[in-house]
């Protein structure tokens, strides 16, 4: 389901699941990526933030896109992270995107080095010239140490550079100047730029940002629950708020396994990511629940943590 039409709705960042030599696991990423299809999700991107891109060498991230896309099957459009730290290094992850069957690209600024707003609007223009394809910022000013304005991503979806925005840069506000200044939650069809999409990645305020006039979401543990989000998202097309208020309740409790993982002994984002792959691994849906090096992996008693929070949420473990 190529980007005919704009994007929409739940779209969770594939976990990468790896087997005990560190490799791609294959046959359990295809399993994934059915339980996130079965759950009614509205598109896949793999090779994001939660798919461990950082940690992937090109052969895997390789591995993982063609495994994603083959096992999607044309039922979901598949976005594809192209995030590296220069304009040289994007392109090229791009361009093997593309021959291997991306339907849209997504891409943070450069980083590394701190880059001005005119070096980051530079980069999006070439990566679009250079790659014909859909492109989504993404915009994590955590990981990349720039914050792309309002200013900047309207210019460049004016342009005709940009399709999209996945925010995760945690500043609510910012994301509600961005969307007023596109139209506004009523007016944004007949704004300057109507196709563009804008993705919440804040999947504790997704009900929030839907109201605000956001497009869907990107959300980590939409792997672990992905009909939760889409029950969410539902209801909040329907209009129907407190139903959604209270499907995004249940998945804040379900979020708090991120963690479980003691702040003494690991690092925050491996024990999200840990806890992610963790739930997976209870649930049966992935072989493994390691994560990449050097992240340090969860405890059995963590894990025991994971299930608690499964089973409290609705979503007994099988192991």
């Amino acid at each position: 389901m190529p980007l005919i039409s704009p994007l929409h709705g739940v779209v969770p960042p594939v976990c990468t699941p790896l087997d005990d030599r560190g490799d791609v696991d294959t046959a359990s990423l295809t399993r994934l990526v059915d339980h996130l299809v079965d759950g009614g999700v509205h598109g896949l991107f793999a090779l994001g933030s939660t798919s461990e891109v950082a940690y992937l060498t090109d052969v895997q991230r390789a591995t993982a896109l063609e495994t994603v896309v083959t096992a999607a099957a044309g039922r979901v459009p598949v976005l594809a992270g192209v995030i590296d730290t220069t304009t040289a290094r994007v392109t090229g992850h791009a361009r093997s995107a593309a021959a291997l069957g991306a339907d849209a690209l997504v891409a943070t600024a450069p980083f590394y080095t701190r880059t001005h707003p005119k070096e980051i609007t530079g980069h999006f223009r070439r990566l679009r010239a250079a790659v014909d394809l859909p492109l989504f910022a993404y915009d994590i000013p955590v990981a990349v140490h720039s914050k792309l304005s309002a200013a900047l991503v309207r210019e460049l979806a004016e342009d005709g550079v940009l399709a999209g925005l996945k925010d995760s840069s945690g500043d609510e506000g910012g994301l509600r100047r961005l969307i007023v200044e596109l139209g506004g939650r009523e007016g944004r069809a007949r704004g300057p730029v109507p196709h563009f999409r804008v993705l919440t990645g804040s999947e504790l305020t997704v009900d929030a940002a839907l109201l605000a006039g956001a497009d869907g979401v990107v959300p980590g543990i939409g792997n672990v629950d992905p009909a939760g989000y889409v029950r969410l998202y539902d209801a909040a097309r329907a209009g129907e708020w407190t139903l959604a208020a209270r499907e995004q309740e249940r998945l804040v409790e379900l979020f708090g396994m991120v963690d479980v993982g003691p702040e003494q002994d690991m690092g925050r984002s491996s024990s999200a990511l840990g806890s992610f792959k963790a739930a997976l691994w209870l649930l049966g849906v992935i072989e493994d629940g390691s994560t990449a090096l050097p992240q340090i992996q969860l405890s059995a008693a963590s894990v025991e943590l994971v299930a608690e929070r499964l089973r409290g949420a609705g979503l007994p473990p099988v192991r």
